[in-house]
């Protein structure tokens, strides 16, 4: 089995609720997803999906995607996809950096594995545990009234984790947390992610006007340094995101002890395979985790089911669905939010099947 064929689709995905916010004022109402085919010569197809959040949010952007698969596709093909650590290593040695073009490549190549195999990817991946996989909702950036009336009606629909946009003012992000955190119960988990979009004052400003309230704090600030100090000067529990993006920083960020929680995102990594190593690593040194992507539709979902599902349950802190934030299904097979929970397939592979009509014509197509 060699690779034949790289492809990908572009495919719009509205949002329900109209418009995702979060700091420093950027939203996002549409996203720009690219869907990823890798052909066999014996016919087989697997499938990836990469959507950045915006070209705002990481150093990835939607065009981006389609271009780096153009440059590295040709660099691929008669490639065995099943030796995923050889074609990993081809492609960094292709392509420098770039992570988030490389994923939707390496997602279908666990796709075409485990319809190679007959098994699902989760096995592939280490083996299910539990029989589902807890979910947090994602709060977009509103008043504070408004955020916590959301989040009321998401506690109707069995979730019991939620992620709060805050990174704005501090005023009216203190606000936002005491607002929602009063509508929770004891049992539930709220995080307050800034993604990034305080100073290192007003973080601290905040986490001093909150020490009473059940909350965890994520990525407070840009930069490791600046988190790190907000982490030595609260005593809530902390969470990472956007500065963990390779072994290198997760090891040292665990060597500080910066992180009670990491969020590990597939295509951040730049993939399945990779996303497993990081995961793998903080199993074995104690570290909870929220299992997710930057974003994207049923195929990402799929992915990130299979990569949590493989994941022992007490290290598992949350992921999300992200197929049911949008409007548009673009496979069938995937998982479904069930009470605030979702489970990996038990078919070959991601066990999803492409929408053909609704992802369109090739915009990438390099045989």
């Amino acid at each position: 089995m060699n690779i034949a064929r790289i492809f990908a689709h572009r495919v719009e995905l509205p949002l329900h609720e109209g418009s995702y916010k979060w700091s420093g004022g950027k939203s996002v109402s549409v996203f720009d997803s690219t869907v990823v085919g890798v052909e066999t010569d014996t016919g087989h197809v697997g499938y990836g999906e990469v959507c950045p959040l915006g070209p705002f949010y990481l150093p990835a952007y939607a065009e981006g995607v389609r271009a780096g698969l153009r440059e590295l596709a040709p660099h691929l093909l008669g490639w065995d996809p099943r030796e995923l650590a050889k074609l990993n290593h081809r492609m960094d040695a292709a392509l420098k950096g770039h992570p988030y073009v490389k994923s939707g490549i390496d997602m279908a190549c666990w796709d075409l594995m485990g319809q190679a195999t007959g098994q699902p990817v989760c096995t592939l991946l280490g083996g299910r545990f539990g029989e589902s996989v807890r979910l947090y909702r994602a709060i977009s950036q509103e008043a504070p009234e408004a955020m916590a009336r959301k989040v009321m009606g998401y506690v109707a629909e069995g979730y019991t984790r939620f992620q709060l946009k805050v990174g704005g003012d501090p005023d009216v992000d203190i606000e936002r947390i005491r607002a929602v955190r009063a509508m929770l119960r004891p049992e539930h988990r709220l995080v307050a992610d800034a993604n990034t979009g305080w100073t290192l004052h007003e973080a601290k400003r905040v986490v001093r006007a909150v020490r009473d309230v059940d909350v965890y704090i994520e990525q407070p600030c840009l930069s490791y340094e600046e988190c790190l100090a907000v982490r030595r000067a609260t005593d809530h529990p902390f969470v990472l995101d956007e500065n963990v993006d390779s072994l290198d920083m997760l090891l040292r960020a665990r060597g500080d002890l910066a992180m009670d929680v990491v969020n590990l995102k597939i295509s951040k990594l730049g993939g399945l395979t990779k996303a497993r190593q990081a995961r793998d690593l903080c199993v074995s040194m104690g570290i909870a985790m929220t299992l997710e992507d930057s974003w994207g539709g049923d195929i990402v979902t799929a992915a990130i089911a299979h990569l949590a599902h493989s994941t022992p349950e007490e290290f598992r802190f949350t992921s999300t669905d992200f197929n049911s934030y949008v409007t548009v299904s673009i496979a069938s097979g995937a998982p479904q939010r069930e009470n605030g929970f979702m489970a990996a397939s038990a078919g070959p592979g991601l066990g999803i099947r492409p929408r053909m009509e609704v992802l369109g014509p090739r915009v990438v197509d390099v045989s």
